[in-house]
Formats: structure tokens, C-alpha cells, sequence
């Protein structure tokens, strides 16, 4: 048995909070009524939706109209980006993306492209980072929509996204964030970012899985993604997962209550756990060492397989990842850490490890204890730490 369980993967998924839970509880048990209803059972439901929606308008200073309950930040995405382009068809069917944007963007903008759109994706630095510059020079008269994320899944790096919508603007395209790791980690406020669109998922800062939300910025009329019997004001049809908005709602109103003690609190742990992860040779940090989410810390381990690396963590009773979550499946390296420029033999050997306050620094001294061990055991596995020795 390990000697410590440590959960650190959490840009993959949170835990439900137990506040979140008790805000969910009476919607899967009490009142459960069918929000589209006309009774009284039903008007509970609804209450409960719009509550919620307040809740995020309130996290991303919106208007609460302008907030739109979807499946995840999957669909989220997906909604954003197809109906944009169509919201936008008068200019063009250009789209510009990121070589490091999160696959439910990647994918979606390369299924339009099949589909008769023009796309170019934007390269990014070592560390991560989009060149407002590059934006402004890949901008056409025929840009329709713009999508970059405010903070990286993998490497936590943070775009600066108020520049890059402020130059889409002046060119008269959309622009769309994907903020489903950003949201309830750091500061996001649409009017401040100056965006059109925004994706949110509510299992990213302890809500639960399955629901998520979308900005969409007032006066902008998108189609709907899902047809059916016209809830969420005709945008997004089915019937509402009412526990799920509800927890989302209170999860992200709590998340926002405390951001300025966690972030200064997980800052100080992942400092911690960067330091000690980087005694380790041929070890380096990926992504923008200052400007990332404050529990992202993410690796290059060189001469070993990161997946390897990961079940023998979790074999230590360590949860992490090498990689996105959503990717974890794939032989293939990381397409964000080869964007940074990395070597597929060295991008292989990734290491995400996600901390939040949940964590104590017991924690983050057990990983460190217990990942130089396991390093130097795949490494003497590995033909190219041998042959690294032999020079």
C-alpha cells in the first residue's frame, strides 16, 4: 500500500465540494419538477437555473442574459465556434486559432475547414504565448472568428487575451476564449477581456461533470447548436440538468469568493513542488514560469516515457498526468508541447502535476520524495539514458 494518496491532477477534474453538494442535493431529491412545467414543483427548478445563471453572470462580470447552460466546455466550444462563424458570415469564412488550443477547438476549427472554411493556426514561443503581432498580421478581410484560450490545459500558460481581442476587434471578426481552465483559477471578466464568446466547465473548480456554460457577449445572436424544444431561449434545447447548473452556479460563486487566499496560497505550494521536481536532472519546466495558473506546474523529464512515469506515480498512490486528460490516450506526444518546439523524444517525457487548496505542503513533499525515485528507476529501463551515459 502507498504510504500517502495525493491527488494532483486537478486541471483534469475537481472534487465536489461539499458546499457544492448540499446546493445540488434538494434538485435530485425534492424538487425535481421539469423547469419547462407550469406548476409550482416546476417554478422551484426554474428558480434554481436562474439562480445559477446570476451566480456565473456575477463570476465573469456579464449580464445574466448573456449566460447560456450547455453539456461542458466541449460543446461550449463547439457552439461557439460553428455558430460564430455562421453569426459572422457576412465577413468572411476565415477562422484563426492557436497550435496549442485544447482539441474541442483544434478539431472543431479543422472540421470547418474540411467544410469549405479557410484556417490558420498561430504558432506560439517556447514558453507558450501568442504574439498579438502574429494575430494582427494573420488577420484577413475574410476573418470571421478568432479563438484563443485564456490559459493553457496542458503547460498553464496565460494568453493575453485582452490585446488579441482588442486587435480582432478592430478588424470587425469574433472572438472567442476557451477560459474552462481559467475560470474560478483567475481573475476572468468579459468585459474587461473585451470578448464576444466564452466557454466554461463547471467539474474545472469543484463543480460537477456534464455542465457547462457559455458567454455569449448582448447583442450577438448565434444559432442554436441543439434543436429541439427551445429551452434556454430558443439556443440551446433539452431539458435542463437542473442539480448540475445548480451545483456549477454555487461552485463558481465560492471559487470567486476565495480567489485571492487560494491563488496566493496555491502559488506558494506550486513554487514548492517546482523547486523540488526540478532537482531532478535533465528536468525543466514548460510553459511561462510567471505568467500560468497558479497550480499548473508541468514537466520534461528527459530519457523516459511519461506515461510510464504515471502509473508508476500512481502506483506511489500519486494522481497525475502526461499531458491533457482528454488526450491521455494517444502514443503520439503532446501537440502542444512539440508547438512549443520540443523534440518528440523529450516531449514524450511530460509530467502535469495540478495542485489546488485542497493540497498541503505534505503533499507536494511526498511527490517530491517519491518522483526521484521512480525517474531513476525508468531510467535505468531506457536505452537512451544508457546511451546517454555511455556519451
Amino acid at each position: 500500500m502507498p504510504a500517502r494518496t495525493v491527488y494532483a491532477d486537478n486541471a483534469a477534474t475537481t472534487a465536489i465540494s461539499q458546499k457544492v453538494l448540499s446546493a445540488m442535493t434538494p434538485f435530485l431529491i425534492e424538487n425535481y419538477g421539469n423547469p419547462s412545467s407550469i406548476y409550482s414543483l416546476a417554478a422551484k427548478s426554474r428558480h434554481g437555473i436562474e439562480t445559477a445563471r446570476v451566480q456565473v453572470a456575477e463570476a465573469l462580470n456579464a449580464q445574466a442574459e448573456e449566460i447560456f447552460f450547455t453539456g461542458g466546455g466541449t460543446e461550449s466550444d463547439n457552439w461557439a465556434i460553428r455558430s460564430g462563424v455562421l453569426a459572422n458570415a457576412k465577413k468572411g469564412k476565415h477562422i484563426i486559432t492557436t497550435a496549442i488550443e485544447h482539441p474541442a477547438v483544434l478539431n472543431t476549427c479543422k472540421a470547418l475547414k474540411k467544410e469549405g472554411y479557410e484556417l490558420t493556426v498561430l504558432g506560439v514561443d517556447a514558453l507558450g504565448r501568442v504574439s498579438p503581432e502574429d494575430l494582427r498580421a494573420a488577420l484577413r478581410e475574410d476573418t470571421a472568428l478568432v479563438s484563443v484560450m485564456i490559459a493553457n490545459n496542458e503547460i498553464g500558460t496565460i494568453e493575453p487575451i485582452a490585446r488579441l481581442a482588442a486587435i480582432t476587434k478592430e478588424n470587425g471578426a469574433l472572438f472567442h476564449t476557451d477560459a474552462v481552465q481559467a475560470a474560478g483559477h483567475v481573475a476572468v471578466d468579459v468585459k474587461k477581456l473585451g470578448v464576444d464568446l466564452l466557454s466554461i466547465s463547471g467539474h474545472k473548480f469543484k463543480g460537477p461533470k456534464g455542465v457547462g456554460a457559455l458567454f455569449i457577449r448582448k447583442g450577438l445572436r448565434l444559432s442554436p447548436l441543439i434543436i429541439g424544444g427551445g429551452h434556454e431561449r430558443g439556443l440551446r434545447s433539452g431539458t435542463e440538468n437542473v442539480a448540475s447548473i445548480v451545483g456549477m452556479g454555487a461552485a463558481l460563486e465560492d471559487a470567486c469568493a476565495k480567489l485571492t487566499t487560494s491563488v496566493r496560497y496555491t502559488r506558494k505550494l506550486c513554487k514548492r513542488l517546482i523547486d523540488g521536481v526540478l532537482k531532478i536532472p535533465y528536468t525543466r519546466l514548460t510553459g511561462d514560469p510567471d505568467d500560468r495558473l497558479p497550480g499548473t506546474a508541468s514537466f520534461v523529464i528527459e530519457f523516459i516515457e511519461g506515461e510510464s512515469m504515471v502509473l508508476m506515480l500512481d502506483g506511489a498512490g500519486i494522481s497525475a498526468s502526461s499531458g491533457s486528460a482528454c488526450s491521455s490516450g494517444s502514443l503520439d506526444p503532446s501537440h502542444v508541447l512539440l508547438a512549443l518546439g520540443l523534440p518528440h523524444e523529450v516531449a514524450h517525457g511530460s509530467l502535469r502535476l495540478t495542485i489546488n487548496e485542497d493540497n498541503d505542503e505534505e503533499d507536494i513533499d511526498y511527490i517530491a520524495a517519491e518522483l526521484p525515485r521512480i525517474v531513476s528507476r525508468l531510467r535505468e529501463m531506457s536505452p537512451l539514458w544508457d546511451d546517454k551515459k555511455k556519451g
